[in-house]
């Protein structure tokens, strides 16, 4: 490492300029790289619900309809005068109404009454119709203003324009509160004005050059565009933070600021790869999700750790180096003491500690895996224009969740059986196909194609049910099941089936099983890492044990308090707090071997406690006020769960680490001891 370090040192103006060029390509690349906002889209490809996707997208020429639009207070003829106006827009396709279904020469007394108020009721009319995608921020507003504040939009295609034009803002809006809070954090810790601002720089560059790598990937998903960079931030600003404490250390020692770096670099290098190592594999394992948008933020958090590991080696000492000038210019007296004497008042409770997690975790280990998961993007705040809508169509019209079957065409009485059969399943509205709209004793062949066309392609036919259920839950899945089945019956495998709910019915599948092998991945490879870290049999054990205690009093709170939990923050924070926080316990029972070999355990475990639960506190305040910030800015509710449970995940494992940690090492002690290669505990004979 000295002979590395020496290069560094000989190269440091050409490292700097060279990360410099990098960073502000890497700043203009990220503009070029796409973002997905489509979550079925990561969905595993020999899923049911997405092969069905793939031949509707091949068989029929009319795409499903992803945007609902309703206009108050219209006859007849004036809904088909804003049906024109809407096909006319740019980006605006397969507006379906009444008349396409129905003569509307005819009396709509005469019609179905169901039929006909699943698109106009009380001079209300409901517009189905497809918005082209990655335009859907221009498409809604075009909508928006066609109808005017009256009248409502809702649908798939909204939900992505609010996610595209809150994204941005949000993120700027999170980087305002979060970057002063950092560097207030950073002050208190440190005894430079400027120090704080080479953590930030080195970190940043880091984050930047992951986002602009990113180019090579060409597309990520919204939620890896909104959580990567600010958890990149928060899990490696510790890297920097150890290097220059050490390089701090070292200047009082020796005669230039070349020597104490690299003596810093030498001597923070083990802890700065143990930490990063953990971070590594623990983001890794999101990479084995079959639902590949943990797979997409995994890849992308990865090659965040490496970048930050390399930043803060290489780029970090050559700018300290060359600035440290301006580090000693901006000197102040510390604001808090380095050492907080806690270490008696842990140890006098250190029983209780040890009783209250043992009696609390078997409970919260049942409660997580009982909670209520929501697998969508969740609902939407009230106080939005997208919120105020949907409960607007929702009144009028109540729940229309459609969901569309896909059988072989040909066979027309076993269609109508089966049409039969679905129109008595519960919480059905209303079925509409070529048998229902027309007639199954007009052959198709004697009728316009744009009549047919909607129902018949080569080899399928399209069969639309009505729903008035939500687009997922209980009974919404229920639906999905009993429909599948019913459909299974008549065509087996051959029968397809598509939609929102039957997406997200496929998600919960999907996902359910991810979780176990993502957690077990994300163990065993944290586990090694901390076998090889501190050569002991018992100390990962015991690591493991705390922090995966925290993650389950974590996970466990949404079921005591009854709210309902977004399945993928779940999952991401299921693995990352585990990653991110095992680095507060790795600080602290290094320190304790090192303090074992010269006192007592229970003064080790004091003396360890006094000196490192400062240290511990920052690196877990910044984690928290990420997740915090995330959570208070997002308007996304995928990206706000992250949030919430990052923050909340970060203080729990730091009250873990302070309290229950060290209750732990001190009744193992000898366990420990005896487990630990070359452990040399101070013995007092």
């Amino acid at each position: 490492m000295l002979d590395i370090a020496s290069k560094i040192m000989k190269y440091k103006k050409s490292i700097v300029v060279v990360f410099m060029l990098l960073t502000v390509v890497s700043a203009i690349a990220q503009f070029f790289v796409s973002v997905n906002y489509n979550m079925s889209e990561y969905m595993p490809e020999n899923t049911p619900s997405t092969k069905a996707v793939e031949v509707m997208e091949e068989e029929f020429a009319i795409p499903l309809s992803n945007a609902q639009v309703m206009i108050r207070n219209v006859s007849v003829q004036e809904a088909l005068v804003y049906k024109e106006m809407l096909e006319e827009l740019d980006g605006v396709t397969d507006v379906v109404w009444l008349d396409q279904v129905l003569d509307l020469k005819t009396p709509l007394e005469m019609a179905e009454k169901e039929l006909v108020e699943s698109y106009y009721k009380d001079n209300n009319a409901l517009f189905s119709l497809t918005v082209r995608e990655g335009d859907e921020v221009a498409i809604t507003g075009a909508i928006y203003e066609l109808i005017g504040e009256e009248n409502a939009l809702t649908g798939e295609a909204a939900d992505t324009a609010v996610a595209q034009s809150m994204a941005a803002n949000e993120a700027i809006y999170a980087a305002l509160l979060l970057v002063p809070l950092i560097i207030i954090i950073l002050v208190i810790s440190t005894t430079s004005w400027v120090e704080p601002l080479f953590f930030l720089t080195a970190i940043g560059v880091s984050v930047l050059i992951n986002l602009g790598t990113n180019i090579f990937i060409g597309e990520i998903s919204f939620v890896t565009q909104s959580v990567s960079p600010i958890l990149q931030l928060a899990v490696s600003l510790d890297y920097a933070v150890f290097l220059l404490h050490s390089f701090a250390h070292y200047r009082d020692k020796t005669a230039s600021p070349e020597e104490a770096m690299q003596l810093a670099i030498k001597k923070s290098f083990p802890a700065i790869a143990a930490s990063a190592a953990t971070t590594f594999f623990g983001f890794l394992a999101l990479t084995f999700m079959q639902f590949e948008i943990g797979a997409d933020l995994g890849v992308n958090l990865v090659k965040g750790i490496v970048l930050s590991f390399i930043s803060v080696m290489v780029f970090l000492p050559a700018l300290t180096v060359l600035f440290y000038k301006w580090i000693d210019k901006t000197q102040h007296k510390p604001f808090v003491p380095n050492t907080f004497p806690i270490g008696k008042g842990v140890m006098k409770v250190r029983i209780i500690s040890i009783l209250v997690v043992l009696v609390l975790l078997v409970p919260i280990f049942l409660a997580q895996q009982e909670t209520e998961f929501i697998y969508g993007s969740g609902e939407h705040p009230e106080a939005t224009r997208l919120g105020t809508d949907i409960i607007a169509m929702d009144e009028v019209f109540g729940k229309t969740n459609p969901i569309v079957l896909l059988v072989p065409k040909g066979d027309v009485a076993r269609e109508v059986r089966m049409e039969q059969d679905l129109e008595e399943v519960q919480h059905v509205t209303n079925v509409i196909s070529y048998n229902q709209a027309v007639s199954p004793a007009i052959p198709p062949e004697y009728l316009d194609p744009s009549i047919t066309e909607q129902f018949h392609s080569e080899n399928y036919s399209q069969i639309i049910l009505y729903t008035e259920t939500d687009n997922e839950g209980d009974v919404a899945f229920q639906v999905v099941e009993t429909v599948r089945e019913i459909a299974a019956s008549y065509y087996g495998e051959e029968a397809l089936a598509l939609g929102e709910s039957v997406a997200l019915y496929d998600m919960k599948t999907t996902i359910t099983r991810d979780n176990v092998v993502v957690n077990i991945l994300t163990i065993v490879a944290i586990g090694m890492v901390l076998v090889f870290t501190f050569k002991s049999i018992s100390l990962p054990v015991i690591l493991l044990l705390t922090i995966q205690a925290a993650v389950w009093i974590n996970l466990s709170m949404p079921y005591f308090t009854d709210t309902p939990l977004v399945f993928v923050g779940y999952l991401v924070v299921s693995t990352v707090q585990l990653a991110a926080t095992v680095d507060y316990a790795i600080l602290l029972s290094e320190d304790y071997l090192e303090n074992r070999k010269e006192m007592p355990a229970k003064q080790a475990i004091m003396k360890t406690l006094n000196e490192k639960t400062f240290s511990i506190s920052i690196s877990a305040a910044i984690l928290s006020c990420v997740g915090f910030i995330l959570w208070i800015t997002s308007s996304n509710p995928i990206v706000a769960s992250i949030g919430l449970l990052l923050g909340r995940g970060a203080l729990l494992a730091f009250i873990m680490v302070l309290f229950f940690l060290p209750a732990v090492l001190f009744v193992f002690d000898k366990v420990i001891g005896k487990t630990t290669v070359k452990a040399n505990f101070f013995r007092e004979d």
